[in-house]
């Protein structure tokens, strides 16, 4: 379903050239602190740790809220971190898996697709600009994004709410952060091999150790996974293989260098781009019902349907502490990918076939995107009077440019490519591929950012942040088809964007806090009269209160948020084709979320969310007060894992879930609704000494469901119940 999925919200500014931030010694000496540095973190270092490993479902730190080691509970907005535990039990193989049952994330809104991960935070789309992977964007347009793969990761961050004003143009509703597996200055064998029901098989491997008298330390982590999926018609291979290695001459000076090489050979999968009636619905055709299509059928044509994908990337965070409490930080990363797809894909029922015919689209695309990002940071403490400052400077770079053509079948009145939706036959002849599009991009932003976080009182906490852009935006745009001419545009943007939060800290583990926060996203694309989009930008504002509790390992999140999204591109009723930026989107609610460690053994999360969202302004007046297609405002989640301990039985575990994904609707203008569902997921266990075994079944009973629909033409299926079994290993 990624491919052919048109977003609306695009991108961020990105580029230039700049030189790492100096040391700035003189100015480091100058500042007396009479408080002590908190101790450094190592990287993987287990529990508590900002980037290392999460002990069960309770992280302490992260960095991506503040771009500092801060503590959970001290970040002014909703923060959720899912650990490899977490992942492992949940048995997810796929980032949108593992945030399933993460507060505010909708997750596999156009059900499982193998090559993308699709997520909204607070009712708005992050796949594309709100990607990040350690602190770095990996920012997309059209077809041109960049796939990880859950295995190499060690910890997915959720920061719900605006993040320019640390990272730049983002998605306004947040950003989630993947976090990679690093050297860990241990010794580390770790094999595991599975299968499921399918018949898809994948062999991983995450090797480690430290060499040169425990200054380096290196991981080798990697996978292979190829064969059937659910849908019909649907295989193929892939593979991932991601080497580090830290270097750490003393206790002040680390350097990490990370890489990645991945490879995709596959066909797409069925499911989606399917109409309302015939899915959501029956299908129904002069007074015949022929009931709805079957969720593993796949339309495309299987002689000629094709993804592959080339990926490298390669990068290094560098870090050095001053004896007077001060740190500067470098953190870069290219990345390049080669895309081509070809794809033929339902277009609603057709007007030439018979009353089970669907119309189909003949489409194929050639894309190469290459992203450059930079972020030099200087860190330091200080203290004025009663007040404690943790102060963070820095200066960023985003590069992103796109090289791509695009292809469909030429519009024929006579013939749109049939296909019978409940007995399909392959071989029939398709309307010849011209190109539509072909253009080259280029996104360039420089940004500087300040923060302060404050801390006096015996509990205050008051987080301050400022930063400005400046981006700019290239756009080649070449002969096609349709088109002889050539065109170029550019474009150069700036703003401020900023953040203000105060919290206090009980003894009792109780923070309430409170924040606002406004944000600055440039966006690609021409509106109707063929000008350029100006950014999009906004305002949120939250409240809520976090608690740790005393007796036992836990972190409970309560918040409510007011966040409304201003210059929206949005088309009228006239012509769906001709936009304009007159739109604005509200999105109010409230998520609660709770994770706690009983024990070691038993595990529990919990997560609700319910939304208030309204189109508040748009190019069709219809749709104003009306809510948004796709998400829908109320879900809930639970899971729990627990691990026997004792007598024969010692080492079985344990688990399962359910969640709850409220109705939704299928169109702007609210005619048509998606229904709610609830799906149970269940695990089981046994692990003994250095091996163990783990079954996962996903949506247990097995119910077939429509995950959302963006229109009343292109419904998607949920995921239906799969089975994935597990063993692994360590020496």
């Amino acid at each position: 379903m990624s491919r052919l999925y048109r977003m609306k919200a695009l991108l961020a500014a990105s580029f230039a050239t700049a030189a790492m931030i100096p040391p700035m010694a003189a100015f480091a000496q100058a500042v007396q602190t009479s408080t002590q540095l908190e101790p450094v973190v190592v990287e993987g270092e287990a529990g508590g740790g900002a980037t290392g490993r999460v002990d069960g479902v309770v992280a302490k730190k992260t960095t991506t809220g503040s771009k500092t080691a801060t503590t959970i509970t001290e970040i002014p907005q909703s923060v959720s971190v899912v650990g490899r535990q977490e992942i492992d039990d949940q048995g997810a193989q796929k980032v949108d898996e593992a945030l399933r049952y993460t507060a505010g994330v909708f997750a596999q809104p156009f059900g499982p697709d193998s090559d993308t991960n699709w997520l909204f935070i607070r009712g708005f789309q992050a796949t594309a600009t709100g990607t990040y992977m350690d602190g770095l964007q990996l920012f997309s347009y059209g077809f041109g994004g960049f796939y990880v793969d859950s295995f190499g990761l060690e910890r997915v961050e959720v920061l719900k709410g605006p993040a320019s004003v640390l990272y730049g143009g983002s998605n306004p509703g947040g950003m989630v952060n993947y976090v990679s597996k690093r050297p860990e200055f241990e010794r580390k064998r770790y094999v595991e091999t599975g299968v499921n029901d399918a018949g898809n098989v994948y062999l991983g491997f995450d090797i480690g150790d430290v060499a040169n008298n425990d200054t380096v330390s290196y991981r080798m982590t990697g996978k292979v996974a190829g064969g059937d999926t659910y849908s019909d018609r649907q295989n193929g291979w892939r593979g991932f293989i991601s080497p580090s290695i830290t270097w750490k001459p003393d206790e002040a000076t680390t350097l990490t260098i990370l890489a990645n090489y991945s490879h995709i050979d596959e066909n797409h999968n069925g499911g989606g781009f399917l109409p309302y009636d015939g899915t959501v619905s029956d299908h129904i055709v002069g007074g015949v019902n022929y009931g709805r299509i079957d969720p593993d059928a796949n339309f495309t044509e299987p002689g000629i349907d094709l993804y592959k994908r080339e990926q490298g990337s390669i990068g290094y965070e560098f870090e050095h502490d001053f004896d007077n409490d001060w740190t500067v930080r470098s953190n870069a990363r290219f990345t390049a990918a080669d895309i081509n797809e070809v794809n033929v894909y339902p277009n609603g029922w057709s007007t030439i076939g018979g009353p089970t015919d669907l119309a189909r689209i003949n489409f194929d695309h050639d894309t190469t995107a290459k992203t450059f990002l930079l972020d030099n940071q200087i860190e330091g403490k200080a203290t004025t009077g009663p007040i404690e400052h943790t102060i963070l400077a820095g200066l960023d770079f985003k590069y992103y440019n796109i090289d791509q053509v695009q292809s469909s079948g030429l519009y024929d009145p006579n013939y749109d490519n049939p296909i019978d939706a409940f007995h399909p036959v392959y071989g029939s002849p398709l309307t010849p591929r011209v190109s539509y599009l072909n253009q080259n991009l280029t996104q360039k932003q420089l940004g500087i950012y300040a923060q302060d976080q404050l801390r006096f009182g015996d509990g205050w906490l008051v987080t301050l942040n400022g930063r400005y852009d400046r981006g700019w935006l290239d756009a080649d745009n070449r002969p096609t088809y349709y088109s002889a001419s050539s065109s170029t545009q550019s474009q150069t943007v700036g703003d401020f964007s900023g953040r203000a939060g105060l919290a206090y800290e009980f003894a009792n583990g109780v923070t309430p806090y409170a924040s606002i926060a406004t944000f600055f996203n440039p966006i690609i694309g021409t509106d109707a009269n063929g000008n350029l989009f100006v950014p999009e930008t906004g305002q949120q504002y939250e409240v809520g209160v976090k608690y740790v509790p005393t007796l036992v390992d836990g972190l409970f999140t309560l918040s409510l948020f007011d966040l409304t999204r201003q210059n929206v591109a949005t088309a009228t009723a006239a012509n769906p084709f001709a936009q304009y930026q007159s739109g604005e989107v509200r999105s109010r609610g409230v998520e609660l979320e709770g994770k706690v460690n009983i024990t070691d053994d038993f595990r529990i999360t919990g997560a609700f969310t319910a939304y208030d969202l309204k189109i508040t302004k748009d190019a069709n007046p219809a749709f104003v007060g009306k809510t948004p297609f796709i998400v829908p405002e109320v879900m809930a989640s639970a899971s729990a894992d627990y691990t026997f301990r004792g007598d024969w039985y010692d080492g079985i575990s344990i688990g399962g879930g359910l969640r709850y994904l409220g109705s939704s609707w299928a169109d702007n203008a609210n005619t048509a609704k998606v229904p709610a569902v609830t799906l149970a997921d269940l695990k089981l266990g046994y692990e003994k000494e250095n091996w163990g075994v783990d079954l996962n079944v996903t949506n247990l009973f097995n119910k077939t469901y429509v995950a959302s629909c963006q229109t009343t033409l292109t419904c998607s299926y949920g995921e239906g119940r799969s089975f994935k079994l597990k063993m692994h290993t360590t020496w």
